[in-house]
Parts: C-alpha cells; structure tokens; sequence
C-alpha cells in the first residue's frame, strides 16, 4: 500500500518513466484533449463531475511526487490571469516561475512531444488549465550518487 498522496496507478506509471523536462497538463474541464495535446501523450480523465476533482486537488497531489521547475498557464483573452492562477502561485514552492501565455501559444507548448501526460478534471473555472515541467530531484548535502 502506498503512504503517498498520489495513488493513481497510470499516472504513476507515466510519471515514474517521465524524466527531467517531461511536462505534466492538469487540464479543466473546457479543455480541447483530442485536438490540442501530444498524439504521444497519455490522457488520465479523472473529470468525474463537474467541480471534481478541481485542478488544484490535483496539482496538490503532484507536488508530493514530483519535483517542479516551472509552470505555465492560459491568460485570459483581455490578458488579465484569471483567479485560480493566485492559488497555483500559492500552492507552488517558492521560487517556482510560473509564464503566462497567450492561449494559442499555450496549445502549442501542450502538443509538443515533451507533453507526456494530461490529466483531465472537472474543474469549472475557467482558465485552469496548469503546465507543469518536471525538475530534477536535488540530493542532500550529505548525499552522494
């Protein structure tokens, strides 16, 4: 039994053979899957009912199993963030950069080949679509390889 907080079994899976740069889409529940991701991209649609799971339950979950080194998210037309990108801000250890972009330019970065897994959620806020690239895992100072 796993002490994790992350229990899903294909996304450990596509986590656990995803490497340093690998990106990770928590994606809401208006997001075009088919049409705007990686044709090699595993697609984990955990978009239950509408408002769960939310994409920060999510995003909660893979901040216990992977380290972050950036994240990007989806401006709203008129360029303003849209309210859930305060709690992604929130909820990311410090120091983690998080872009803004454009929407179309933000499909383009989900379909590129480093996309390796999108998780599907029924969150109903719009705008909450959240692109995680995956760090590298730092050893302690007493550490050796």
């Amino acid at each position: 039994m796993l002490k994790s907080k992350l229990l899903h079994p294909e996304i450990l899976r596509v986590l656990g053979s995803s490497g340093h740069f690998s990106q990770i889409l928590i994606a809401d529940g208006n997001y075009p899957f088919i049409s705007k991701s990686s044709p090699e991209a595993t697609k984990v649609f955990l978009n239950l009912m509408p408002g769960i799971p939310k994409t920060t339950d999510v995003l909660e979950a893979l901040l216990d199993a992977i380290p972050i080194m950036e994240a990007s998210v989806m401006q709203t037309p008129n360029g303003e963030p849209a309210p859930v990108h305060d709690e992604y801000i929130e909820m990311l250890p410090g120091g983690i950069p998080v872009k803004r972009m454009e929407r179309h330019a933000f499909y383009d970065l989900v379909c590129s080949p480093m996309t390796s897994l999108i998780i599907a959620t029924g969150e109903t806020r719009r705008f909450a679509n959240l692109l995680l690239t995956i760090g590298v895992v730092k050893l302690e100072e007493n550490e050796r390889y």
